[in-house]
């Protein structure tokens, strides 16, 4: 192919076009087929040249052209850094696939190295300049430069570190130093945080490397949230950690194993610190656990008579009195009403464990939750659902009141109870008084039937044996 060898320059420019076209421009979606195609151009372009008498290992001799002897020390300057440039992407594909997005970092720094290696060798081999000279110059040139960049350097090799060790990588959430925030990407200099406050947080990799991390996305299915009260000291803990239990039994968000707890974490001179804390599996529901474990906190202390304690509000008369403030769908009747209806309700205790309303049952009276947890399952199959919890000032058989229709649900106590009963006749003359306690009670049965089938839809379909054990528990 004389057409070829006979314009080596031109072809081999053209090569470089090539490669840069394909690379930036071709549509491959695949990376492997992006780099085999670039080392394939590469091979082409090195049977060029050396074909054409130009090796990249010694200094091109052209002495009867000067134009040819130029073109031919660029071919061989432009071939160590090809080289380099492909032994870059093939590293790189190599760390991706071995170690993931973090191989990025250690991709750049040993690019870095093998086009610095390239950069000598050219020098040395294609422009026969004294390599030994240069190297030791260089040296001192690196000492200055390290000096002066030892802030920078301690950033880039920090962020081999955290490459290597994996402490955290993209999309983890964790806390540096007290900030917290979304890994978005881990660069030869820094980390970059996306805080809860849709800020951006840059954390430098020296900084990093030295600082407690705290990776709150591992392990991937248990994740830990906790609420701190404080109370007062002249009241008894024991009654403060009994309602933080019921606190934490009452969510169904909190994962069984490892179990919640509750407990005394510091008493002052004045006041005393206490925590509840559990695991949930998705770190994404946090904020709306705590949330909701405050409002159960507050619900609960308040049942126990501890949150009346606190604020210095006048204790009502009954205790009954005190409930019907605290349930929704009586708020709009006046202080006169809830007195009178307050003398009317009947208190019941129960065991943990006991049914309170069975499924299918049509009850006489409307059930008002004074203090526990009551949990709510629908059929589901052969077995039952629970389709959630319920705490103080919760309310039971509304479905009863509405148009005697039928419990769709059983509900069975998980602690000891103390739950007031509210006659039917006398709810239904509250709904004829105030029309808003019978749209409380209609929008509170259609949450209650939306929560139901969305929990029954949200359940994962049993997965169907096959195969011989299959085959087996057919016979």
């Amino acid at each position: 192919m004389p057409i070829i060898y006979g314009h080596p320059l031109s072809w081999s420019a053209l090569l470089l076009v090539i490669d840069a076209l394909i690379w930036h421009l071709a549509p491959f979606k695949h990376r492997v087929t992006r780099i085999g195609l670039r080392l394939g151009l590469f091979l082409i372009f090195s049977a060029i040249i050396i074909n054409a008498d130009v090796s990249p290992l010694q200094a091109p001799v052209f002495a009867g052209d000067r134009a040819v002897q130029l073109g031919a020390t660029a071919l061989g300057i432009l071939w160590w850094l090809y080289a380099a440039r492909v032994l870059t992407e093939i590293i790189g594909l190599v760390l991706i696939r071995r170690i993931g997005h973090s191989g990025r970092l250690l991709q750049d720094v040993i690019g870095a190295l093998v086009f610095l290696i390239a950069i000598v060798a050219a020098a040395g081999y294609v422009l026969e300049l004294p390599v030994k000279g240069l190297l030791a110059t260089s040296g001192v040139v690196a000492i200055v430069v390290g000096l002066a960049l030892q802030s920078t350097l301690s950033d880039v090799f920090s962020g081999i570190v955290l490459n290597t060790t994996k402490p955290y990588q993209v999309d983890d959430w964790i806390m540096i130093d007290g900030t917290e925030g979304k890994v978005l990407d881990i660069d030869w200099r820094a980390t970059h945080l996306l805080t809860s406050a849709g800020s951006t947080a840059v954390v430098p990799n020296s900084v990093a490397a030295k600082a407690k991390i705290v990776n709150l996305s591992r392990p991937s299915n248990m994740h830990g949230v906790s609420i701190s009260i404080q109370v007062p000291n002249h009241i008894r803990p024991r009654r403060v950690l009994d309602a933080l239990d019921r606190t934490l039994q009452g969510s169904s968000s909190l994962l069984l194993s490892p179990a919640p707890k509750a407990l005394l974490k510091e008493a002052g001179e004045n006041m005393s610190e206490y925590v509840a804390s559990g695991f949930i599996a998705e770190l994404g529901r946090k904020s709306e656990v705590r949330n909701q474990l405050f409002d159960l906190a507050h619900r609960h202390l308040e049942a126990a008579g501890i949150s009346r304690q606190l604020d210095g509000a006048v204790e009502p008369t009954t205790r009954a009195r005190a409930l019907l403030d605290e349930v929704k769908i009586f708020r709009s009747l006046g202080e006169d009403e809830r007195d009178r209806l307050a003398l009317a309700m009947t208190p019941q205790q129960y065991a943990a464990g006991q049914v309170v309303l069975e499924l299918g049952e049509v009850p006489d009276n409307l059930f008002v939750i004074a203090t526990g947890v009551v949990s709510a399952t629908v059929p589901d199959d052969t077995q039952q659902t629970e389709v959630g919890r319920m705490g103080p000032s919760e309310v039971m058989g509304e479905q009863s009141i509405l148009a005697d229709t039928p419990s769709q649900a059983t509900f069975t106590t998980l602690t000891s109870c103390i739950i007031y009963r509210i006659d039917k006749s006398l709810t239904r003359s509250c709904m004829e008084q105030r029309s808003e306690v019978g749209q409380a009670l209609n929008k509170l049965q259609a949450v209650r039937q939306q929560n139901s089938q969305l929990t029954l839809m949200a359940k994962p379909a049993p997965i169907k044996k096959g195969g011989l054990l299959g085959w087996l528990q057919k016979r």
